[in-house]
């Protein structure tokens, strides 16, 4: 399925449910949260699969950088790669079979694509694991990440680093709710764009816009 998401038609957007609010957002707040979850569901957890590969596990690290407001760590793929070329993604990959758990496997991955240092970052929980449309099953491993490391891209994986405040993330009214029809079925993924400081925005959507949502939802409950 090759598509361009940004000519998909957005169906609507999340203006009546609330944004997190700010003392949620606080590395002391999310600690807390991690360690006494609430009752809570994932909002979106299955991808419709185009892929006839077996699943393969993997897992990406959601990294909350602790500056004076936290921000998310994302990543722009470069074009070339086979799985989610050019898309904004969390450092991530598949598991290998000498990861010990599935936050071994985000930090291996964290640290090979960005150079994000181990001693750099507190692992604080997991969200449920997400499965996506190319047949992954991904477990997003959040952590807080003490700044002043200095981003070091895989040039092969990674086109750009760089970060979004976890406030504007954690507003419903910036999560874009798309839909479209492919195989005779219809399909929908959601969308959160982010202007920062580029020229165009930047998209998020897909799996990544999809866990984002799921730790809104975690966070909101």
């Amino acid at each position: 399925m090759i598509f361009n998401p940004h000519e998909i038609p957005v169906v609507g957007t999340d203006h009546h449910l609330p944004p997190v609010p700010g003392e949620r957002l606080t590395p002391e707040a999310l600690r807390a949260r991690f360690r006494h979850p609430p009752e809570w569901s994932p909002e979106v957890a299955t991808e419709q699969p185009t892929s006839g590969r077996a699943p393969a596990h993997a897992s990406v690290l959601v990294p909350l950088v602790m500056r004076d407001e936290l921000t998310v760590l994302l990543t722009r793929r470069t074009e070339h790669l086979r799985d989610h070329a050019g898309q904004i993604s969390f450092p991530g990959g598949r598991a290998e079979p000498h990861d010990a758990d599935t936050a071994a496997t985000a930090l291996r991955e964290a640290e090979e694509e960005v150079g994000l240092p181990h001693h750099h970052v507190e692992v604080i929980g997991q969200l449920p694991i997400y499965s996506t449309v190319s047949a992954f099953l991904v477990t997003p491993v959040v952590a807080l990440v003490q700044p002043g490391f200095l981003p070091q891209p895989d040039p092969f994986e990674v086109a750009e680093v760089f970060e979004v405040p976890l406030a504007f993330l954690m507003q419903p009214a910036h999560h874009q709710r798309h839909a479209f029809e492919f195989g005779g079925q219809r399909r929908e993924f959601f969308s959160i764009p982010w202007s920062g400081s580029a020229a165009s925005p930047y998209f998020i959507w897909g799996a990544t816009a999809a866990m984002l949502r799921n730790l809104y939802r975690f966070l909101a409950a």
